[in-house]
């Protein structure tokens, strides 16, 4: 058997993307309300917040730091139902051994403990897209990244409601516990999962070396539609990042207390209906990169007009249009990655391109906080115009020079 066919997708036989979508959105879903109950069981058990945001901190930084070595390995390994499955199972072990340990084990281990977790974390993500390009067929890869752009929006929904739910009613430790099964049930339906193991490849005999673990990064500097759209779309996730800071401040100003976690809803809710909307009607195949472009730039638009809204209503509904724009974009970005980056690299693109997102997304949210003196109107404007600065930044990236191809 050739290479080729031994790692083809498979056109016959029942579809895997229901099995798929389902293990993805419990493992997301987890990965998501896992950095509310980690809060909640500190403050419950040792009356720290300070341990609960070490704790998220020690989950989430490993997003980005181990991201091209966990995706170096993914594009490598022989056999990835195996691998996987069995980092999303681990993923979910960890999760509940965090529930058994906070507050009664040294300080230390639990930290240690949320940063293996946080290590395995960009699988959940990138690692689980990337295995899309190998269950379908091309001509079904456009749909089926608008699907998955949904479990990221459906995760992003239901993990800290169901977080905040179960660790009111019943406690955070539940609470965290029931997103580690829900993890390590997503990671046992993935073995149902029909991957062909890869054929023995020189990396997989020898190992990877310094230059693989760098390849990823490579792409993302040199191939112009990916370092377009993944720096394009990192630097919009500044303002994204920004945005639960601003409902905030918006929420006090409009003297609703329900907007402060209601506009973010919205945006969320928003973000679901465009990804759904775009997976029924897909546009811009052919080029991908030019819908996420389009998608951050139009993005800053409803928000640019928040401060005239005058009521937390139209404000929320304004934020749901901004999140509207941003399924289709998200969806042409995942597209964008499976199209130009290269078979050996792909895994490995997809969490990087994850990890960047969530760093520039945190940082955004770092920075609002220190301007929020500034007042909602300016922070407004300003992520706003940072989406106008994104979208050029993308445009600047896909059209110089670069000593790399775009590989269709």
């Amino acid at each position: 058997m050739s290479p080729a066919t031994a790692t083809a997708p498979r056109t016959t036989g029942p579809s895997p993307l229901p099995v798929y979508l389902t293990s993805a959105i419990l493992a997301r879903t987890a990965d998501e309300g896992a950095r509310v109950a980690l809060v909640m069981l500190a403050a419950q058990r040792s009356g720290s917040p300070a341990l609960g945001g070490a704790s998220v901190a020690a989950l989430m930084i490993p997003h980005v730091a181990a991201a091209p070595v966990v995706g170096a390995l993914a594009d490598a390994v022989r056999r990835r139902r195996l691998f996987h499955a069995g980092a999303v199972i681990l993923y979910g072990v960890a999760l509940a051994a965090l529930a058994a340990l906070m507050g009664r084990a040294d300080e230390l281990v639990v930290l240690v403990l949320a940063a293996a977790a946080g290590c395995v974390a960009p699988l959940l993500t990138g690692g689980l897209t990337g295995l899309l390009g190998e269950l379908l067929g091309e001509e079904r890869l456009t749909r089926a990244f608008s699907a998955d752009a949904v479990s990221y929006n459906l995760a992003g929904i239901c993990g800290p409601a169901v977080a905040a739910a179960l660790g009111t009613a019943v406690g955070a430790g539940v609470a965290l516990a029931a997103l580690g099964a829900a993890a390590m049930t997503g990671g046992f339906l993935l073995f149902a999962l029909r991957l062909r193991p890869r054929p023995m490849t020189r990396t997989a005999r020898r190992g990877l070396r310094w230059a693989e673990l760098w390849r990823g990064i490579a792409e993302l500097s040199h191939n112009r539609p990916l370092r377009s759209v993944t720096w394009s779309s990192g630097v919009a996730q500044l303002g994204v990042g920004a945005l639960p800071v601003v409902s905030v401040l918006l929420a006090g100003e409009y003297h609703a207390s329900w907007a402060t976690g209601g506009l973010m809803t919205a945006f969320a809710a928003g973000a679901l209906a465009g990804s759904l909307g775009y997976a029924v009607r897909p546009f811009g195949q052919e080029r991908p990169e030019r819908v996420v472009l389009w998608g951050v730039l139009v993005t800053g638009i409803p928000l640019a007009t928040v401060p005239w809204s005058g009521h937390a209503l139209p404000a929320a509904a304004l934020f749901a249009l901004a999140g509207c724009c941003t399924g289709p974009l998200f969806s042409a970005l995942l597209a964008s990655r499976q199209r130009y980056a290269p078979t050996a690299a792909r895994t490995q693109i997809f969490t990087l391109g994850a990890g960047i997102k969530s760093t520039f997304a945190a940082a955004g949210a770092a920075v609002a906080g220190v301007l929020s003196g500034l007042g909602s109107p300016t922070l407004l404007w300003g992520v706003a115009g940072g989406q106008v600065l994104a979208a050029g930044l993308g445009v600047v990236l896909l059209t110089g020079r670069s000593r790399g191809r775009a590989r269709p």
